[in-house]
């Protein structure tokens, strides 16, 4: 298949899904696209970056939204790598032994949440890379050289929906929007969405609130422990892993005040997954 008829295709499945939400495209409609396209039962995108705090964006059904959640709260995971080695990560089996070596922890705990396959492509514009699109199957599937080849259309069809989305926010005119996909350049949320549009991306329907709980409760740990935004955010990271909760309710009870951690907390003492103890240990 011509490289530009792939895409033209995959921008046009992306369009359908906002025409029958009634919406402007978004980074959810190619989330759905994807699964309709696809041998896969859901789809989950996470924004990334070296210079802040990764954030779920949506994800088509729960057992996504989990893995996004869990990827994020975990620090390992397909997407993680995806996005640190700027290739696809295809996973056609979680049960395998390298994997579950791989990824000690994330690995089961996909597992548990329902998704047997796990297929990770980084959104690419240039040498800019705005997130991750997560592919998941609840059963093992391999997918073929056509379909990682749309999936990964669909990877760059959501990167220049967010690049749009970003550069919008800034108030600086676009001119980048994905061509077909009639991605808004008026002061669109990282998702595409407008806030009426995000009532099926639950739990992630408040997309700019989550983002920035989890950003206003990395600066206060900040000033609390003294430490670096990086830091900050491991530590945050490292609690929800040790109470094995999501990274979102965390956040929430920093901002709250009803959660304070002392000074001397470090992420070793919490056991975060970059600090996991050695197999032999429980």
């Amino acid at each position: 298949m011509i490289p530009g008829s792939r895409s033209a295709r995959i921008q046009a499945l992306v369009a359908e899904q906002a025409a029958l939400r009634g919406a402007r495209v978004g980074v959810l409609d190619v989330c759905t696209a994807a699964v309709a396209a696809l041998p896969v039962g859901g789809a989950g995108l996470s924004a990334m970056s070296q210079g802040r705090a990764s954030h779920p964006l949506c994800g088509t059904d729960s057992v996504s939204q989990q893995l996004e959640e869990l990827q994020l709260t975990l620090g390992e995971g397909p997407c993680v790598d995806a996005y640190v080695l700027g290739s696809a990560v295809l996973c056609p089996d979680l049960l395998a032994g390298e994997l579950q070596r791989h990824w000690t922890v994330f690995a089961d705990a996909a597992l548990e949440a329902g998704a047997r396959a796990v297929f990770a492509f980084p959104l690419r514009t240039g040498t800019v890379s705005p997130g991750v699109l997560d592919l998941y199957s609840s059963s093992s599937v391999e997918l073929d050289a056509d379909a990682v080849a749309d999936a990964m259309a669909f990877a760059d069809t959501a990167a220049l929906l967010l690049l749009d989305a970003r550069i919008s926010e800034t108030g600086v005119p676009s001119g980048t929007g994905a061509s077909g996909t009639g991605a808004s350049d008026t002061g669109a949320s990282d998702t595409g969405a407008s806030d009426t549009d995000r009532t099926d991306a639950a739990p992630f329907d408040d997309l700019g609130g989550y983002r920035a709980e989890i950003d206003q409760a990395t600066g206060i740990l900040m000033v609390q422990l003294g430490v670096g935004f990086e830091e900050a955010f491991v530590r945050l990271r490292a609690h929800a892993y040790a109470r094995g909760t999501r990274i979102s309710v965390v956040a929430a009870d920093v901002v709250a005040h009803r959660l304070r951690l002392p000074p001397g907390t470090t992420p070793s003492d919490m056991k975060p997954p970059d600090a996991r103890p050695p197999d032999d240990e429980s």
